[in-house]
C-alpha cells in the first residue's frame, strides 16, 4: 500500500543524514515561540483503515505490570496500553522505566518506511500507546530522553478515533508561569502524520487530554531514533 500523494516537504533533516529528494506530501506548518511541526495525512482512508486492522491483530502489548511509571517517586498504572517495537540492541528509559524493543513485525516496518519515504528521515524505534477510547489519555510531557538522537524529529502517526492533541509551553505551565504563551490545539485525524522537529521538545509539552464522549478505539505510533548507549 503506498501513501496517498499530496505536495510539498517537511522541515529539512539534519545535514549529517543521506541527502534523499522530498517525497510528494502535502504538508501544513505548526510554528510558534520555540515550536517546529509539520503536519500531513500520509495514508487515504481505505489504507489507513487496513492498517488500523493489522495493528489491531498483529501488535502484542505489554502486560499491566510492566507499564507503570513513575511520578514524584511514586508509581502509577498508565491509562493506556502500550509497546515498544526497533532495531536490537536498543533500549529507552521514561519515567523510571527501561524498554527493550520488541523485534519489527511486517505492518510496523511499512509504516515505518512510508514514515521515512515521507520526512527523508531514518528511524530504528517505535513506541506504540492504544487507547481503548476517550477515557485513555496521556498527561503532559517532552520527548526529550537522553537515549534519542541530538536534533533528531520525532515521527507521531495516529490511526482510528480523531482525538486533539495539545501543545503547552513550558513557561507557561503551573501556578506562576513566568510567561503566557497561548496552547496550540491539533486534531489528530486517522491516518495522519504529526512531525515533531527540533527544538519543539526542548520548549513545549505535548498531551493527549481525557474525552469521555469519545467511544473508539485510537492507536499511535510515535517513531524515534535512538542511539545505544
Amino acid at each position: 500500500m503506498a501513501a496517498c500523494v499530496a505536495r510539498g516537504a517537511p522541515e529539512p533533516r539534519e545535514e549529517e543524514e543521506e541527502e534523499r529528494p522530498p517525497p510528494p506530501c502535502s504538508w501544513r506548518e505548526i510554528r510558534a515561540e520555540g515550536l517546529r511541526c509539520s503536519y500531513t495525512v500520509l495514508f487515504c482512508r481505505a489504507q489507513a483503515d487496513a492498517l488500523f486492522r493489522a495493528l489491531e491483530r498483529e501488535v502484542a502489548y505489554l502486560p499491566g505490570e510492566l507499564t507503570r511509571v513513575q511520578v514524584f517517586g511514586k508509581w502509577h498504572n498508565i491509562p493506556r496500553q502500550q509497546v515498544t517495537y526497533g532495531d536490537p540492541g536498543l533500549t529507552y528509559t521514561y519515567s523510571g522505566v527501561t524498554l527493550s524493543p520488541r523485534p519489527w513485525i511486517p505492518v510496523l516496518e511499512h509504516i515505518r518506511d512510508q514514515v521515512q519515504l515521507a520526512t527523508s528521515h531514518t528511524f530504528n524505534f517505535v513506541l506504540i500507546n492504544r487507547y481503548k477510547d476517550g477515557r485513555d489519555h496521556i498527561g503532559e510531557h517532552r520527548d526529550d530522553e537522553r537515549e534519542l538522537a541530538p536534533r533528531s524529529p520525532i515521527a507521531s502517526v495516529s490511526f482510528g478515533a480523531c482525538r486533539d492533541f495539545v501543545f503547552r509551553h513550558g513557561a507557561s505551565r503551573g501556578r506562576r508561569p513566568s510567561c503566557r504563551i497561548e496552547p496550540i490545539r491539533l486534531q489528530l485525524e486517522h491516518g495522519s502524520l504529526l512531525v515533531m522537529n527540533f527544538p519543539t521538545n526542548r520548549y513545549w509539552y505535548h498531551s493527549l487530554p481525557s474525552r469521555k464522549k469519545v467511544l473508539a478505539p485510537r492507536i499511535n505510533l510515535t517513531f524515534r531514533k535512538v542511539r545505544a548507549v
